[in-house]
């Protein structure tokens, strides 16, 4: 079965880490890249970071540079989003996504051409 499973969500304080995983089952996982999206209540979608298929090569939005860290494991099928220095901005659901396609600058919110999405797991940040 193909899937996308994220866990590692959860509350936590202003200034606080997460780290969130991003597990891969039923498909090739190092033919494809995957993205970090998240979703505020009330607000569209927003692309957070992207990692390639071999996992050497990352990209981050301007509002999580240098707080975030994307990473990925092909042995275990696994992608993780290091969270540091959480803001209660970045309250959101975080879903994983992965497609055949690198964004190397923008990674826009609305792309239609990703194959698999994961369920979301959701952080907040309390103040």
């Amino acid at each position: 079965q193909l899937q996308l499973v994220e866990s590692g969500g959860g509350l936590v304080q202003s200034g606080g880490s997460l780290r969130l995983a991003c597990a891969a089952s039923g498909f090739t996982f190092d033919d494809y890249t995957i993205t970090w999206f998240r979703q505020a209540p009330g607000k569209g979608r927003e692309g957070v970071s992207c990692i390639s298929m071999s996992g050497s090569s990352t990209n981050y939005a301007e509002s999580v540079r240098g707080r975030f860290t994307i990473s990925r494991d092909n042995a275990k099928n696994m992608v993780y989003l290091q969270m540091n220095n959480l803001k209660p901005e970045d309250t959101a659901v975080y879903s994983c996504a992965a497609a055949t396609i690198y964004f190397s600058d923008y990674i826009p919110p609305d792309y239609n051409g990703m194959d698999y999405w994961g369920k979301g797991t959701l952080v907040t940040v309390s103040s």
